[in-house]
């Protein structure tokens, strides 16, 4: 079993968060695990990205080759399209449908969105909208995990208990907030897929 996925977005929308949920659930499901991030700017709107691998062999490289990546996660849906070329033929795209507008000529959404759903194996989700409604508009990276769920290799278990590591010095009402924008991102994949 092996598992190459690449997180995306824009600094401050928590892309090293859902790699530090996979690192933690990985680890807990005695896998191995190997993690590259780039910091493009991130505290002034820059493009960050991560690459997540992980597998239950040896992995010799953190970084994933074009056309490898099994799953590439974005928080932000233009910041996906600049990692196309390392998604494999039948790979799945898990994007938030929000624009995270912080250039003059971002392209016309429907254009956009277009592209996207071009691809087959696409879960498009008002991410922010719905973390919004749960009264946590931070977990909007937390709703498209639970979104790419259903296609990792770890258990809702150790997703979820990885959350919980993760939040549990921000309090109770931060980890139930986060489960639950876990849950509602399964639930709306669920319904799309």
């Amino acid at each position: 079993m092996k598992i190459n996925i690449i997180l995306a977005g824009v600094g401050g929308q928590g892309i090293l968060t859902i790699a530090a949920v996979l690192d933690t659930a990985a680890l807990a499901s005695n896998l191995n695990i190997k993690q590259s991030e780039v910091h493009g700017m991130s505290q002034r709107g820059g493009a960050v990205q991560s690459h997540v691998r992980i597998s239950d062999t040896e992995i010799y490289s953190d970084l994933i080759p074009l056309g490898k990546a099994d799953m590439i996660i974005s928080v932000e849906p233009m910041e996906l399209l600049r990692y196309l070329p390392f998604l494999k033929k039948d790979g799945l795209l898990v994007t938030d449908s929000n624009p995270f507008n912080n250039i003059t000529d971002y392209p016309e959404l429907e254009e956009l969105y277009s592209e996207i759903k071009s691809h087959s194996n696409t879960i498009l989700v008002d991410a922010k909208k719905i973390a919004k409604e749960l009264g946590n508009s931070r977990a909007t990276n937390i709703v498209l995990l639970g979104a790419a769920s259903s296609q990792l290799p770890l258990s809702d278990e150790s997703l979820q208990q990885a959350i919980k590591t993760l939040f549990e010095r921000k309090g109770e009402k931060v980890v139930l907030k986060n489960i639950e924008a876990y849950h509602k991102g399964k639930e709306i994949a669920t319904a799309t897929i």
